[in-house]
């Protein structure tokens, strides 16, 4: 059975109760790690420098408290496999819907199910609508 690090499971906590439930929900499925949940303004406005976010503080829903958005990555993460990022969130998006959490996810911003159509990808951003 697939467990959450002790890292892991405090990032979670620092998010919403939806976001926690979902990705309690999906690691069973699924082993993941989570590599963020709320960020303060130092984290949020370094994550916009380095080109990981596109907002600045405090307009990221990493931002509030609990946080909106987690981001997280199948486990173990090879950040060139993205192929698994795409079956992970496949993963995600069908357990948010049978949990009836609406969710929106970093690889389809406009959730029109078109992967072609994306000007930033962020494969293991997750946010609540």
């Amino acid at each position: 059975m697939n467990e959450f690090s002790q890292q892991s499971l405090a990032k979670l906590k620092s998010c919403e109760p939806d976001l926690q439930e979902l990705f309690h929900h999906v690691l069973q499925l699924y082993d993941c790690t989570i590599t963020d949940g709320h960020r303060n303004e130092i984290e949020q406005n370094e994550c916009f420098r380095t080109g990981k976010s596109k907002m600045q503080y405090p307009d990221s829903k990493h931002n509030t408290y609990p946080s909106r958005a987690v981001d997280v990555a199948p486990y173990p993460i090879d950040w060139n496999d993205t192929k698994r990022f795409y079956y992970f969130a496949g993963l995600v998006k069908a357990s948010a819907s049978i949990l009836g959490i609406e969710i929106r996810w970093g690889g389809d911003w406009d959730s029109d199910n078109d992967l072609n159509d994306q000007t930033f990808m962020d494969l293991v951003h997750y946010e609540l609508l």
